[in-house]
């Protein structure tokens, strides 16, 4: 190999690496208390039990959650008629029984369903926020895989009246944009998993979330990652190279929690107490 070939080659590595870094790089200036990710445990969808009275996504599991002392992870939505709601699949299938989705429904239609086999009722966040009156953090998933992330206004403008601890999180880079231009204040995080081995996509923009190519988009502060593929290179230079806080999803086990402490700062658990 000449000299000039060799130089040529170490201006690619270092350029290629240069740009890598900056993609996957979270937010490094100014970064926002995160002081709350000390509690270090937060109840996946609350303290639920989709074969009892305390479903996930409940008002009775996240009481059960905030009467045990946990946070608490909760997946928001819009309905039809625009009021942020507390409910996980796109589809009500799984959970009420019922066809459609969320976004087909207005409020008051979606309250005469009930989740699983209990009595309970799909939340408003506005509900939520007032029950739990700061008591425990909690981590508020925005779910929207479209472009268009209008949502995030709606979701935001019931958060700012929320006087305790709380973050947002989203799979979707654009819902962490639209919080870095319109609340920078507000704590984000980048979902994420390996979309290939997840059986989730393989399409090119997946593969890019995969590996957290789209952090230059929102610039996260934590980055929540399936613990199951905790070893993607990615996730592991945000926390060691950035220090960028970790949370795992899901833990459902000692045996997981136990596995995951080393690669992990906070953990998102379900069917146990940690």
């Amino acid at each position: 190999m000449t000299l000039q070939k060799l130089r040529r080659m170490t201006k690619l590595i270092i350029t290629s690496s240069t740009l890598y870094l900056m993609a996957v790089m979270p937010r490094v200036v100014n970064r926002p208390d995160t002081s709350f990710f000390n509690k270090k445990y937060f109840a996946h969808r609350g303290l639920h039990d989709n074969a009892g009275d305390a479903p996930e996504n409940s008002m009775a599991a996240f009481r059960k959650a905030v009467e045990a002392g946990y946070g608490m992870e909760l997946d928001v939505q819009m309905t039809r008629d625009g009021v942020p709601v507390i409910f996980h699949d796109s589809k009500l299938g799984r959970m009420c029984g019922v066809g459609g989705e969320i976004g087909d429904y207005t409020y008051e239609e979606l309250k005469q369903f009930t989740l699983a086999d209990s009595r309970e009722r799909i939340p408003r966040l506005e509900d939520l926020l007032l029950m739990v009156g700061g008591r425990v953090p909690l981590i508020v998933e925005i779910k929207t895989d479209k472009a268009d992330v209008s949502c995030c206004e709606v979701i935001d403008k019931a958060l700012r009246t929320y006087g305790g601890e709380y973050c947002i999180e989203s799979f979707n880079p654009l819902v962490l944009f639209w919080f870095r231009r319109h609340h920078n204040e507000v704590v984000r995080g980048q979902l994420s998993t390996n979309f290939r081995r997840d059986g989730e996509s393989k399409v090119v923009f997946s593969v890019a979330l995969t590996h957290l190519l789209c952090n230059f988009v929102g610039r996260p502060d934590f980055i929540a990652y399936n613990k199951e593929f905790m070893k993607e290179p990615g996730r592991k230079i945000c926390r060691k190279l950035f220090q960028c806080p970790a949370a795992a999803w899901t833990v459902r086990s000692f045996e997981e929690l136990e596995k995951a402490r080393g690669e992990f700062d906070l953990f998102i658990f379900e069917s146990f107490m940690p």
